[in-house]
């Protein structure tokens, strides 16, 4: 059982030598240590990881045929559940570790598997690899993932739980990666690096993607050594930020240690309390609502007063937006009961963005404005305004010059704008085909969303019938929406026009006291109104996860099947929700791109034409 070579923390990259990069996941170090009488992933403390991953087991298992040729075989890697591409979930992973019973285990393994991401051989086909240089070593490993077909970057839509950990030789490109999608940071290793056994290397090199908090130290525990931090909050009272100790010098602490005692206002057990007075700025890496997660000493800052140690200040610090985009007005109201902030809204966008961004790209953005929230006027916008920025993009259309959100920086800029719905068509500025099918199902009311419940159900139904993957989502305001991805560059309005025609056809005639194609309300007489005809050209759907605007600040959000029930509660799914929901469950739309390829449309409107 090998010990895993381990990266020396830096705070810059380096700048002599030959380096190569790679996008540093956070989750558990694992070394997969296979051959015929079994398999085991051993973390560094020398335990088998597998037992508490059994979806990883059985996936090493069902596919020992197809990797024994390099029987046995060692790879090194991080045992993960991602976010996104480029980000794991260190919180989710932990939470599974420390799950007991097999039906828990099970469970949480059904809804957000996990990966091992591979960045190194050691040993393949018996023969050990630790003595060849590495980027020798990384070809080898490339050209394995490529003979058995796996995917060469991290992908969190793809089903394959064993995936490849490319590298980079643009640290700016990674970076600006990193940043985007708030990784935990990235390892730097030297070309021509030997895999060393259980040795801290500064052949390998780790950059953290810090974010830095302005706040004052609160107390000092004489029995744990650590420091107590905080912040105000907009009523002056104080909200604690947990506690730190690594990144002092031992003359530092010996002085932040006495200042503490000495200006102590009161002692609770080995706890020294003391008023607000020294002012710091700490590295760390996120924020989970009580402690800083590795929080490092980065300065004091003599040049602040606590009263600018601000919660407010603090919680754009922590969403890390691009520096290219100066926040504006963040203690902005914008709903109230439950109160939405503008900075609530702009983080909501932040933490969002890998799930939104993939809809909105390469397509005709049509916004809805707020600047005042729910308290003021709103408006359509289409035309990129002549103040916008450089890094806006937009395209000639029409009379408009509309914008294409392509990019976080994009994002964020429309949303401190205040543009709070994102409305897209049903096809890229790329070609002319349909990107994919949307079912509008609209009921009179939230109070009727019943309705919605029942048509959905029933048109999951019949997509299993004729094996066609389906998404679902909350409109965001009373309805559901229904998507059906389409093969990229094969369908035209026309073919896709027979298939929704017909499910509307089929839903009416099947239920027509509960649904309804009449397009004038009054003639609805209470009944949902299935929309087909909004899935046309020129029309547009609003985006998964976008915020709508009437609903106080409901979310359009992505649901999975299995929640299309009585049970199904539109008002609950609020910006925070939903964060929560992404966070614990993961996304319901992670496989909606994968899964294009997958469809069988072609043979579906071949059916429905037969039959018709």
């Amino acid at each position: 059982m090998l010990k895993p070579m381990l990266p020396t923390l830096v705070f810059e990259p380096p700048q002599q030598g030959r380096w190569l990069y790679e996008i540093k996941y956070d989750g558990f170090r694992g070394i997969l240590d296979w051959h015929e009488k079994g398999c085991f992933l051993w973390s560094r403390n020398g335990k088998n990881l597998l037992p508490q991953f059994p979806e990883l087991e059985e996936y090493l298992k069902s596919h020992q045929d197809q990797f024994s040729q390099w029987f046995p075989l060692k790879w090194d890697g991080e045992l993960v559940i991602l976010d996104n591409d480029y980000k794991a979930n260190f919180s989710q992973i932990q939470i599974r570790n420390r799950l007991k019973t097999k039906n828990k285990i099970k469970e949480s393994a059904r809804l957000r598997p996990c990966r091992f991401l591979v960045f190194d051989v050691l040993e393949s086909a018996g023969l050990m690899k630790t003595g060849i240089p590495y980027q020798k070593r990384k070809q080898m490993l490339a050209s394995i993932f490529k003979q058995l077909e796996l995917p060469l970057s991290p992908d969190y839509q793809e089903k394959e739980l064993i995936q490849y950990i490319p590298n980079e030789a643009n640290y700016n490109k990674l970076a600006q990666k990193m940043y985007d999608y708030n990784s935990e940071g990235i390892v730097a290793k030297q070309d021509n690096s030997l895999w060393e056994e259980g040795k801290r290397s500064r052949n390998w090199v780790k950059i953290k993607n810090w974010k830095t908090v302005s706040c004052f130290i609160t107390g000092y525990d004489e029995e744990n050594q650590y420091f107590h931090l905080g912040l105000y909050n907009e009523d002056q009272t104080i909200m604690p930020l947990g506690v730190f100790v690594n990144g002092l010098d031992l003359e530092t602490k010996k002085a932040l240690r006495q200042s503490v005692i000495n200006n102590a206002q009161s002692k609770k057990g080995a706890l020294f309390i003391m008023n607000p007075a020294i002012c710091l700025d700490l590295y760390f890496l996120e924020w989970q609502g009580e402690q800083l997660r590795e929080p490092f000493f980065n300065q004091l800052r003599l040049d602040l007063i606590p009263d600018q140690c601000s919660y407010h200040r603090f919680l754009i610090q922590d969403a890390a937006f691009p520096n290219e985009v100066e926040i504006s007005h963040p203690e902005k109201l914008l709903w109230k009961k439950p109160d939405v902030y503008k900075i609530d809204y702009l983080r909501y966008l932040r933490r969002i963005s890998p799930y939104l961004l993939p809809f909105l790209k390469n397509r005709l953005l049509t916004v809805i404005r707020a600047p005042h929230g729910e308290f003021g006027e709103f408006f359509y916008q289409k035309n990129k305004p002549d103040s916008a920025p450089n890094f806006v993009e937009s395209i000639q259309h029409d009379d408009n010059q509309m914008i294409v959100c392509n990019h976080l920086k994009t994002l964020i800029w429309l949303g401190n704008q205040l543009a709070i719905e994102y409305h897209i068509p049903f096809q890229t500025i790329e070609h002319d085909f349909v990107s994919e099918i949307v079912m509008d199902l609209d009921p009179p009311s939230q109070e009727h969303f019943q309705l919605a419940v029942q048509a959905a159900q029933m048109i999951k139904k019949i997509l299993d019938s004729f094996s066609l993957i389906g998404y679902v989502k909350f409109s965001g305001n009373k309805g559901i929406q229904v998507y059906i991805p389409l093969p990229d560059f094969q369908f035209t309005w026309e073919e896709t026009r027979v298939f929704t025609e017909f499910l509307a056809t089929f839903l009416v005639s099947y239920r027509p006291n509960l649904f309804t194609i009449e397009r004038l309300k009054k003639n609805r007489h209470g009944k949902l109104y299935v929309d087909f005809l909004q899935h046309a050209e020129g029309k547009t759907i609003i985006a998964p996860y976008s915020v709508r605007l009437p609903s106080k600040g409901l979310v359009a959000a992505p649901l999975y099947w299995e929640e299309i029930n009585k049970k199904l509660n539109p008002k609950s799914f609020t910006i925070d929700k939903v964060i929560e929901r992404v966070e614990t469950m993961g996304n319901p739309f992670s496989g909606y791109f994968a899964s294009k390829k997958k469809q069988p449309f072609d043979k579906v409107l071949k059916k429905i034409r037969n039959d018709s």
